[in-house]
């Protein structure tokens, strides 16, 4: 799983529908994640840390996970399928841990209100999310195969003593 922070909501150019960035710790990796305009509204509202005069839903979620003594441990994305995310919510109580699935859109505004951890499953990044940096990325891409162009077969020999055919998982 990678850690991921709200960059921003930003409107996709063609259909003006709000769409939230997720951006991974090293700045490297975004995913871009389509919600409606209540939902920007409301994850805009937690970044901003305004308060509405009357509980908002994602405002009384908040108040029931709090009065009722849990803990959001985190949110994890963790599927896409036919272009829909797939959140859930980890609840914990004492000892008691539930999940609660969600749509990613209330998972983020509730965790950006409680401060709880945004991941996303590492096979949902490398399908849908999209370089910040891509010289970086090119850089990053043109060391790794001058490090495999520079590699020998005597670089994976087992060193210690120990033969290259061992392998004490398969000996009986």
């Amino acid at each position: 799983m990678i850690e991921m922070k709200v960059a921003g909501i930003a409107l996709d150019a063609v259909s003006r529908s709000p769409v939230i960035l997720l951006r991974d710790t090293t700045e490297r990796r975004q995913l871009p994640i389509y919600i409606s305009r209540e939902q920007a509204g409301s994850i805009i509202g937690a970044l901003e840390n305004q308060v509405s005069p009357r509980p908002l839903t994602h405002d009384l979620f908040v108040n029931l996970i709090e009065d009722w003594d849990m803990t959001l441990e985190r949110v994890v994305i963790h599927a896409l399928r036919d272009n829909t995310f797939y959140a859930l919510l980890t609840l914990v109580k004492g000892e008691t841990r539930r999940e609660l699935d969600a749509r990613p859109s209330d998972a983020i505004a509730i965790a950006l209100r409680l401060d709880a951890p945004i991941w996303v499953m590492e096979e949902v990044v490398a399908e849908a999310s999209m370089p910040v940096d891509r010289d970086a990325d090119e850089a990053e891409k043109e060391a790794f195969q001058a490090f495999l162009a520079n590699l020998s077969p005597s670089d994976f020999i087992q060193r210690g003593g120990r033969s290259s055919t061992s392998n004490d998982a398969f000996d009986s």
